[in-house]
């Protein structure tokens, strides 16, 4: 392929030149090896341009210019390509069941198969409210909270996907806290929903956080938040199960940052214990992967294992990174988005403020019998290309789509959201690893997160953060000829 140079301008997000280069570096074989077979996979082995159901996909590397777009209540929220639509609902504020509330701060999500003619979301809300302070926050039965104090939790909804409406939404687990991302189970028979802190009694909690919790895709009531200890207690982001059994897990802690995997003793039962190990690159032991690294070098990792992986932190334990990087382990910048790869096995994660730029990288971890690998697929240049991603999906197609966190705080603009700064994007990777535009958020500067397909892969379901304001935040469900493009 062509090398060829991506210029934008870092102030003004404009539309994006499409190229068959990587932005920041050249596409090498091993990277499009790569997205070419998962795309295969993702598509049951149908040839490189079908999805599952045997219509034509990914005939262009784009959508086309993005337009503002209104929903079902005629509200320009998004900016979408031509002939895509969607709808909003479950919106901070809203009033749902016996006199609660939708929660603030929606974040990482996941879909499952539903009801009826009706799918299933698993939502996270990332509540930091003082302990004991429940304002917009998860107001679940008391007795079944982890921790009394803690706001935070997940939500669950049942979404119509012929009739384009919310059924249904409840609360999920409650007792947690700053419930930012999460994965899927294995075989996706749930969600794994990660607290991004280790605050505890220290500030006013009646627990220690930190922890990794299991939400079933089967439940229809609340169910008890159980913490996951034996995953390791840190600033987690997300955690996904591979077709093995193993769990993988990011670390959103800085540039102290390490990505970890569990090894069950029963794979079925995540509550039954396991071993927990972080990465490390076997040539280079303790090195920092967030600057100086190559599109597409594989590099040989293998893993270290945390001797106390739920350290007590209020009496002096030593961190799960600071047991890893003990070990040799590797140091990124904040790791957030996690995502199983359509081969059941290898895994995609995202270092949010990762590279020379800080505005982004996208890992690979390869398992193999020969010889774990980790090879770095892509690295944004500019925030212009792509700007601190946060949660990551691969859509049905084996394309990426990430969804941007304008942590950088660069007052950057678009010409479609005039009077916002730090404006949030969705940004797709195609097959041939070019970057495109295909959302932007016209309402607010929070950010999005929690993508994630319908399992016929017709809708695609995502949500915007929001703030305290009700309406703020908020569920969207896109439609539109998804064959037109890569996702």
């Amino acid at each position: 392929m062509k090398n060829v140079n991506i210029t934008a301008d870092p102030l003004r997000r404009g539309f994006f030149k499409r190229s068959g280069a990587i932005a920041g570096g050249v596409v090498t074989g091993v990277t499009l090896t790569a997205l070419g077979t998962h795309t295969a996979l993702a598509n049951g082995r149908w040839d490189d341009h079908h999805d599952r159901h045997g219509r034509r996909r990914g005939r262009s590397s784009t959508y086309g210019k993005l337009m503002p777009t209104a929903d079902q209540n005629g509200d320009n929220i998004l900016a979408l390509p031509r002939d895509f639509s969607y709808a909003t609902f479950s919106k901070t504020g809203d009033a749902f069941g016996d006199g609660l509330m939708v929660p603030r701060s929606h974040d990482g999500m996941a879909c499952f198969d539903g009801p009826g003619h009706s799918v299933r979301l698993i939502r996270n809300h990332e509540m930091r409210n003082a302990a004991g302070n429940f304002t917009l926050g998860i107001n679940g039965p008391v007795h079944l909270r982890y921790d009394p104090k803690a706001m935070g939790g997940c939500m669950t909804l049942d979404f119509d996907t012929k009739r384009k409406r919310l059924v249904r939404q409840f609360i999920s687990i409650g007792g947690t806290m700053v419930n930012c991302a999460g994965g899927w189970s294995l075989h996706n028979t749930g969600w794994l929903t990660c607290e991004e802190t280790v605050s505890g009694v220290r500030q006013g909690f009646d627990k220690p956080h930190g922890y990794t919790f299991f939400v079933p895709a089967s439940a229809d009531t609340t169910v008890p938040a159980l913490p996951l200890t034996a995953m390791g207690r840190f600033a987690k982001e997300a955690a996904v199960a591979a077709d093995n059994g193993l769990v993988y897990q990011t670390e959103d802690a800085g540039n102290n940052s390490g990505f970890y995997r569990f090894t069950p003793n029963n794979r079925r039962n995540l509550a039954a214990g396991g071993v927990l190990a972080m990465l490390a690159v076997t040539d280079a032991p303790g090195t920092s992967l967030f600057a100086g690294q190559t599109v597409g070098v594989r590099l040989p990792v293998h893993w270290v294992t945390i001797p106390v992986p739920d350290p007590d932190l209020e009496g002096g334990g030593m961190s799960c990174f600071a047991q890893g990087r003990a070990g040799g382990g590797a140091a990124f910048n904040r790791l957030e988005g996690i995502f199983r790869a359509p081969d059941g096995k290898s895994i995609y994660f995202l270092s949010t403020s990762g590279g020379e730029a800080a505005r982004g990288q996208l890992w690979h971890y390869i398992p193999d019998q020969d010889g774990d690998t980790l090879v770095l697929v892509f690295q944004s240049p500019l925030g212009s290309v792509l700007d601190s991603p946060d949660n990551l999906c691969i859509s049905p197609n084996g394309a990426m789509l990430f969804s941007e966190d304008d942590a950088s705080n660069d007052n950057d603009t678009h010409p479609l959201a005039p009077g916002i700064t730090d404006v949030n994007r969705l940004i797709g990777l195609g097959l041939a690893g070019e970057p495109f535009e295909f959302a932007v958020n016209l309402l607010n500067d929070s950010e999005f997160a929690g993508a994630c397909f319908s399992p016929d892969g017709e809708v695609l379901f995502v949500n915007l953060f929001g703030n305290s304001a009700p309406g703020s935040g908020m569920t969207c469900a896109i439609w539109g000829p998804w064959e037109r493009g890569p996702l």
